[in-house]
């Protein structure tokens, strides 16, 4: 009779463990829950025996391991910095959710010179690069923007240049 109640609890674990979704983090963890919804830039999950919808960057997920069905979805790639010479591979957020589940690693600056006789569109690239390799430099993949300020002409500096700054937070896996 033991051995029947051990058999049924065992089985009863199983069926439910199957239904569990398994979301496999680029760091190496995983997140055992139910995925609500794929959105376009986040997955939206409970976890396991809580209520409670959660988000996750899909940045910083690599798979989903679908419970019900065992269909394993590929979500991102992992981007990999291992320098400033890595600055490209850098990406640039604007919106918060998209860093859900990213580690903060420290802030960013990037910045044209006082005299900057750019246009404004090389002046912000310029800017852009500057931030991307700071962050780079840090082996962080992941910059959310928090302050992006241009001046032109008399405002920025006596010569009549511009410059631009870029400020932000940098974020790895």
């Amino acid at each position: 009779m033991k051995k029947l109640l051990v058999l049924a609890v065992m089985l009863v674990t199983a069926v439910v463990s199957a239904q569990t979704d398994k979301i496999y983090k680029h760091n190496g963890e995983v997140v055992d829950g139910k995925v609500i919804r794929n959105e376009e830039y986040v997955i939206v999950f409970k976890y396991d025996g809580e209520d409670a919808e959660n988000s996750m960057s899909k940045y910083a997920i690599e798979k989903i391991v679908y419970g019900k069905t065992g269909r394993t979805e590929e979500v991102t790639e992992k981007i990999v910095v291992n320098g400033e010479d890595d600055w490209e591979k850098v990406v640039i957020f604007e919106e918060k959710d998209y860093i859900a589940g990213l580690k903060k690693v420290g802030e960013v600056r990037g910045k044209t010179g006082l005299i900057n006789f750019q246009t404004g569109n090389t002046g912000d690239k310029k800017a852009d690069k500057k931030l991307k390799m700071d962050a780079a430099k840090q082996g962080c993949p992941f910059v959310l923007m928090t302050a992006d300020k241009s001046t032109v002409g008399a405002n920025s500096n006596a010569l009549g240049g511009s410059q631009n700054i870029k400020k932000g937070i940098a974020y790895k896996y």
